[in-house]
């Protein structure tokens, strides 16, 4: 290959494992796709020579996008900026992190995902409910629903409806909020141009925080959004619509999930989850289950919620999985 001044992202992969010889690069395909694996290897094929100053170029490059993902995963882009400038001048460093949130594609608050929901809701709590569906919207689903089951009622509400109706974000939004928690944090802004919010990040959200709070928010939403309150709740998947589900469906739960939860989750439920569960169980086994839970005695609602919340996981993972299919809202469609 001849020498060029402006390699495109493959040609430079090609070189850099050509550089690194055969031991290294079989152990970094291991890390690729098919399709990249394929694309890659074509690259690499059409190569002829590659020169020595082209090589250590290449080589170079690597290094210095590996040192500055390093310290992001230590501090952020923010501190890889800084130690960057330092070791290498400004312009540089520029270039070097622009080169690596383009390749890596960092999306928003990638700082914020790393950090503790109840540092984030000491930030947030006081801020616009807006602000704090924008910043929720970008975490992850469970992260946002510790975050959302801390906030006041009377904000939870309002928060989970705006998350639900939000669409794109402007850049410079988005970056003004980065800011924000930027010097609160100490942390990084970046530079992407994602979209977050809608109908399904609401629904990651509320299947997240714990039962109390889903129904607080679900009751105000239907105040305030009834038809929004009704889409909500078609994409979203309780411990009671166990019921939706096919009977090889509910065998395969039942063998899933702790013998403990079921109980517990069945001790407060209506008598047709109880029949259509008792149903899916051999006779010995339904007998066993109404007697330890005569003899369970009163139970807290927290623990039987907590339970159902477990169960209702399990039931996720069998559905993502593929080994279980939920019928949304009752009729035909799938929740995917």
């Amino acid at each position: 290959m001849a020498k060029k001044k402006n390699l495109t992202g493959r040609e430079k992969a090609a070189v850099l494992l050509i550089s690194l010889g055969p031991d290294v690069s079989a152990r970094v395909y291991k890390h690729l796709t098919e399709e990249e694996i394929e694309k890659l290897t074509l690259e690499i094929a059409g190569v002829r020579k590659v020169d020595t100053e082209t090589k250590e170029e290449v080589i170079q490059q690597f290094h210095q996008l590996a040192l500055a993902q390093d310290y992001i995963t230590q501090g952020g882009i923010g501190y890889a900026k800084d130690v960057l400038e330092k070791a290498l001048g400004e312009s540089e460093a520029m270039e070097i992190i622009n080169r690596l949130t383009s390749n890596l594609q960092v999306r928003p608050f990638d700082f914020a995902r790393k950090a503790d929901p109840n540092q984030i809701l000491n930030f947030i709590q006081n801020e616009h409910p807006q602000t704090i569906a924008l910043i929720l919207s970008y975490l992850e689903s469970e992260q946002a629903g510790q975050i959302l089951s801390a906030l006041p009622q009377e904000v939870q509400a309002n928060v989970a409806k705006r998350i639900a109706l939000m669409d794109s974000t402007s850049p410079e939004i988005v970056n003004e909020v980065e800011n924000i928690l930027e010097r609160k944090l100490s942390a990084t802004v970046t530079q992407d141009y994602t979209q977050a919010g809608g109908i399904e990040s609401v629904v990651e959200v509320l299947n997240s925080v714990d039962r109390s709070t889903e129904r607080t928010i679900l009751d105000a939403l239907e105040i305030q959004d009834p038809e929004l309150a009704e889409e909500i709740k078609k994409r979203m998947f309780v411990f009671e619509d166990i019921v939706t589900l096919d009977n090889r469906s509910i065998q395969r739960v039942i063998r899933d999930v702790e013998n403990e939860d079921l109980q517990l989750a069945l001790k407060v439920s209506s008598e047709e989850v109880k029949d259509i569960v008792f149903n899916n169980m051999s006779q010995r086994m339904a007998e066993t289950f109404k007697e330890e839970m005569e003899f369970m005695g009163p139970v807290r609602l927290r623990d039987v919620e907590e339970a159902q919340t477990r169960i209702v996981a399990v039931i996720r993972r069998l559905e993502e999985s593929g080994e279980i299919i939920i019928a949304r809202g009752g009729g035909d469609d799938i929740i995917v």
